[in-house]
């Protein structure tokens, strides 16, 4: 294994519930427990490893996030983005934010992957709190991000299709009510992560691109009740093509 203090990965790779199985296709180079460094907290959340991975993927070189902290946990918003601004000082300067989430749409099944193109930040708060940093968040995911991973499913023989997605807080799941005001709202998929990441990684000058796998129906919208387990299962089933389309989007690149 390699010191990680000498590498400088060119991207950056957040993995949300279940989706650990995605670094078995990693060439892997050096491994650090977020316990290791100093500063950093670490999830007590099932399906979170907890762990940076740095290695070479499709010919990138890439530090993997294997597990987050979230909000729910008791963490600030400062510290559960602690993890993106850690990786950014390493050198990434493209980030992918990925979540485990339920499908507010029904033309989104559970098991598919969505892109994300925009947000809701229903959490009540943001990583910039602190400081007047006004930042334009018209573009906080990258277009050219987008249509680089789309083409990638694409020749992967899939649609990857776009949509919104809307944070809140957790961590208990949202009631039919909340459900039914989310799809007015206009999104798409909802979850308990990601958006603040995307938040600290865009008004730091990093493209971000962002992926939901949906792993559930959102309340209301089928009988069964919600339950982690079935998320992690839903999240690990599905890893395998995400990281086929990581592979295609870096090899092509």
């Amino acid at each position: 294994m390699t010191d990680w203090r000498s590498l400088r990965p060119k991207w950056g790779i957040v993995l949300g519930s279940g989706l650990g199985p995605v670094v078995e296709e990693v060439r892997q180079e050096a491994v650090v427990p977020f316990a290791d460094i100093e500063g950093l907290p670490v999830s007590r959340v099932p399906g979170h490893a907890g762990k940076f991975i740095f290695g070479q993927l499709g010919g990138e070189s890439c530090v993997i996030a294997q597990g987050r902290v979230h909000l729910y946990e008791g963490w600030s918003a400062r510290e559960v983005t602690a993890g993106v601004r850690w990786m950014i000082e390493r050198g990434v300067r493209h980030l992918v934010l990925t979540n485990a989430a339920g499908s507010l749409n029904r033309d989104h099944s559970p098991g598919t992957w969505l892109m994300l193109r925009d947000h809701l930040n229903l959490t009540g708060t943001s990583p910039l709190i602190g400081a007047p940093r006004f930042i334009d968040m018209t573009e906080t995911y990258s277009r050219s991000l987008r249509e680089r991973f789309a083409s990638a499913a694409k020749a992967d023989g899939w649609v990857l299709r776009g949509g919104v997605y809307a944070a809140v807080v957790g961590p208990q799941y949202e009631t039919p009510a909340e459900v039914r005001m989310l799809r007015t709202l206009g999104a798409d998929a909802v979850g308990m992560s990601t958006v603040l990441e995307a938040i600290e990684a865009h008004a730091l000058g990093v493209e971000v691109a962002a992926f939901s796998c949906l792993t559930n129906w959102a309340a209301g919208l089928h009988p069964e009740p919600l339950k982690h387990d079935d998320v992690i299962g839903m999240g690990k089933r599905a890893a395998a093509r995400f990281a086929s389309l990581l592979q295609r989007a870096f090899t092509d690149s």
